[in-house]
């Protein structure tokens, strides 16, 4: 009975030292990945690009709006009679208005949600392959975390990579 006591002591000591020598070389660290979105160039040339196109909506809708207001003002002047037969003009204008505008509210939606996820995705292969290079168990968004040791922020080093070179080799490049 002794030896089996024993046996399942040692065999235990054994278990606990190994597991003890594993959590030593677990690697953690974390990313701002709020700030790294905002800050990679991706992202900011995207937004001068979506900009762009919203200010050339907003100005072929401007026009449509102008072109329904000058309608309506002709519209007003003339007698009941000729109101009624205009009404159709201004009504098929203001749906052309309403289809235009659900359109390329979608279309900008639509685009955006890709580059969103485009963006998401480089950012998540940099992060990766920087974590395996450099051996890391875990890399976690600060965001889930209650308390982080600033000594395991990473983010200036993907932004870094992000930034310097293409996705696919950025890992590589940043830790030569």
């Amino acid at each position: 009975m002794k030896k089996l006591v024993l046996a399942t002591a040692c065999f235990f000591s054994f278990f606990l030292s190994s597991s003890l020598l594993q959590a030593a070389e677990l690697k953690f660290a974390y990313v701002d990945l709020s700030r790294i979105f905002n800050e990679y160039s991706k992202t900011k040339d995207y937004d001068k690009s979506l900009t762009l196109k919203e200010e050339t909506y907003n100005t072929e809708r401007d026009k449509k709006v102008e072109e329904i207001k000058q309608l309506q003002d002709k519209i007003n002047l003339l007698s009941e009679k000729e109101k009624e037969s205009k009404k159709g003009d201004l009504e098929n204008k203001m749906k052309t208005l309403n289809d235009f505008d659900r359109e390329k509210q979608t279309d900008l939606r639509k685009e955006q949600d890709e580059k969103m996820k485009e963006i998401l995705k480089d950012i998540e292969d940099v992060i990766k392959q920087y974590a395996e290079k450099e051996a890391y168990t875990l890399v976690f968004n600060d965001r889930v975390l209650v308390y982080q040791n600033k000594s395991l922020d990473i983010s200036d080093k993907i932004m870094e990579l992000l930034n310097k070179a293409p996705v696919k080799d950025a890992a590589k490049k940043g830790s030569k």
